[in-house]
């Protein structure tokens, strides 16, 4: 199936996420031909929308979205994917905070999308860092990501590691970072510029529940990534990834592979 792109009605290519990355994103989940998580991921859209302080329309309920991935997606034959929503402000000639919006979505297919979909190596970078604010939690345009992808691929790697003004772990390019020492979950906090992230958070609220790891937000430097046995990056735009090397230190998979497991057994 060629890839599904679906926009707002009277979609002009003259819009302030092109002119000016006027735009936030959020990812829903389609698994077995169902959405998932649905209502956490319109809530961090709307909040999403309020931190960028968008004009939100009354009809942008959650049963418009959910009727709209119905119609547009599962109707269309796609059982499993990630829907990747971007909603920007138009350029029209209201002020900023009452200019119209409007939305683009598209669909990356995958066979399951709680499934771990593969092994990441990746490095620090120091050429540039994230910051702390508010505005870095949620997924607005951000240039220090496009200047990573290309220092990874440079340098072979599939994502980097981000420090924050401290010179503490922040996050990667595509998402958050979990790090597994005995018996305890290490992640980052927002504070110290990860993502807010629906679907770290169903899957940490699981861990939690279910006694399966001690989770601790923390503030971490660089150094302790070394310290931990398994790693593993969660990204609401591409899924969950085991991180198998970072430098010359290699780390296992298994406790993850064995907790996602349990996770997406929750799901059926």
């Amino acid at each position: 199936m060629e890839q599904l792109i679906v926009t707002s009605e009277n979609f002009q290519a003259r819009n302030r996420a092109f002119l000016f990355g006027d735009a936030v994103k959020v990812s829903f989940f389609v698994r077995n031909v169902e959405l998932i998580m649905a209502e956490e991921c319109y809530f961090f859209l709307m909040a999403s929308m309020r931190k960028m302080r968008m004009n939100i329309p009354l009809s942008y309920t959650l049963e418009f979205f959910q009727n709209l991935f119905k119609e547009k997606i599962i109707d269309e034959g796609i059982s499993d994917g990630i829907i990747q929503l971007l909603v920007y402000r138009n350029a029209d000639e209201n002020a900023l905070e009452k200019a119209d919006v409007s939305f683009y979505f598209e669909v990356k297919n995958l066979d399951d999308v709680l499934a771990i979909q593969g092994e990441s190596e990746m490095d620090l970078i120091k050429e540039v860092n994230v910051n702390t604010n508010f505005l870095s939690t949620i997924h607005t345009h951000c240039p220090e990501n496009i200047y990573a992808e290309i220092y990874a691929k440079e340098n072979d790697l599939d994502d980097v590691i981000f420090l924050n003004p401290n010179k503490r772990i922040a996050r990667s390019i595509f998402g958050n970072l979990l790090f597994l020492e005995g018996n305890v979950i290490k992640i980052p906090k927002t504070t110290e510029g990860a993502y807010i992230s629906p679907l770290m958070e169903n899957f940490v609220t699981f861990i939690h529940k279910n006694n399966l790891a001690e989770i601790q937000e923390s503030e971490m430097i660089a150094f302790e990534s070394q310290k931990s046995e398994e790693i593993l990056m969660i990204s609401d735009d591409k899924g969950l990834f085991s991180v198998t090397k970072i430098r010359n230190k290699t780390f296992e998979k298994t406790r993850f592979t064995e907790i996602v497991e349990k996770w997406k057994a929750s799901f059926a």
